[in-house]
């Protein structure tokens, strides 16, 4: 899955999609102007394959939301923690909502999924988590993103958990520095992955690993470790889904070398999909390795997953009275909470 540069393919990234070995596109702000233009981009992305091309976008709401200007603003996840201490009906159906609007509104523009939602546990330690996780217990972190799951699923978008096993117990940022957790994994076992073990057995389709290191069970980040892919996610806990790694660009992957290590040791490990967002030269590397490595009909499978399915235009969604009345809700909500934790 490989990052573009702007508003509009340009002719080497054409060529550059239409390799065997790319599977997806993953789309940043820099790639929205409108809702008109990021609609003609993908259909160009996905009127270069047939199959097509899968698209994706980093959509949670609040500080991670890469199209704005003409969509909903979604709240953070945090804001729907705090309601669920005064109203757990209430911040359930309106978690649901969110993942139905955030959802609604990417597939109208031809996005297949956001990923999303976080499933990270908030300790008060992790900055770049912070209010992306819908609260610090595991009960009502899987409750409320199965909520979120479900308002997805029900605009035809799949879900994709993140980031296994749990970041939220580390200062460090994996964007820019290697990211460790010295927890043990019976601890992460009784905290940070209860929310990813009940979203999988609601049908979770998508996981995205940490680039952090556990080394009470593994010396390598989890998203090159064999022992977190596939003895624990897919052994123990029974995912059968699709794994993309995190940015490979991202200094928490540099532990694992350059970008052609970093590719290998993800797919060997058992990532199924892996991104390469921003840097032109090393997504070319990336694909030339991917292009040595068996593509199993298993990961296959899971891909065709994560292809959105039904989807409404922006008039029938503005028309709609269920999009009215959650787009108000949120917008309610936002206002609440962002002027209470101000």
């Amino acid at each position: 899955m490989l990052g573009v540069r702007g508003l509009a393919l340009l002719p080497d990234e054409e060529d550059m999609l239409r390799h065997p070995a790319v599977g997806g596109v993953i789309l940043f702000t820099r790639n929205y102007a409108s809702r008109e233009q990021v609609t003609e981009l993908t259909r160009q992305i996905h009127a270069l394959r047939d199959p097509p091309l899968l698209i994706a976008v980093d959509h949670e709401g609040g500080r991670v939301q890469r199209f704005r200007e003409g969509f909903t603003r979604l709240p953070p996840a945090r804001h729907f923690g705090i309601l669920h201490d005064a109203d757990a009906k209430r911040a359930n159906l309106l978690a649901q909502a969110a993942g139905w609007v955030m959802a609604a509104e990417l597939r109208a523009v031809g996005v297949d999924f956001s990923f999303a939602p976080v499933l990270d546990l908030d300790y008060g330690v992790s900055k770049v988590i912070g209010d992306r996780s819908f609260d610090r217990r595991h009960d009502v972190v899987a409750a409320l993103a199965h909520s979120f799951m479900l308002g997805m699923h029900g605009a035809g978008m799949p879900a994709t958990g993140k980031h296994f096993p749990g970041h939220g117990g580390v200062e460090a940022d994996s964007h820019l520095s290697v990211a460790t957790d010295p927890r043990s994994l019976a601890q992460l076992q009784q905290q940070d992955m209860i929310p990813f073990e009940r979203m999988i057995n609601a049908g979770l389709a998508g996981i995205m690993p940490a680039h952090v290191v556990y080394p009470a069970v593994d010396p390598h980040p989890a998203g090159f470790s064999k022992v977190w892919l596939q003895d624990i996610l897919r052994g123990q806990l029974g995912f059968q889904g699709l794994i993309f790694s995190d940015d490979l660009e991202m200094e928490g992957a540099s532990v694992a070398g350059d970008v052609e290590s970093r590719v290998r040791a993800a797919l060997t490990a058992g990532c199924d999909m892996v991104l390469t967002c921003n840097d032109f030269d090393k997504m070319a590397a990336a694909i030339r390795t991917c292009a040595a490595t068996l593509d199993t009909p298993a990961s296959q499978l899971r891909r065709v997953r994560m292809h959105g399915r039904q989807r409404s235009s922006w008039p029938e969604l503005q028309k709609n009275a269920k999009w009215k009345q959650a787009v108000t809700d949120l917008a309610a909500l936002e206002a609440t909470h962002s002027s209470r934790i101000g």
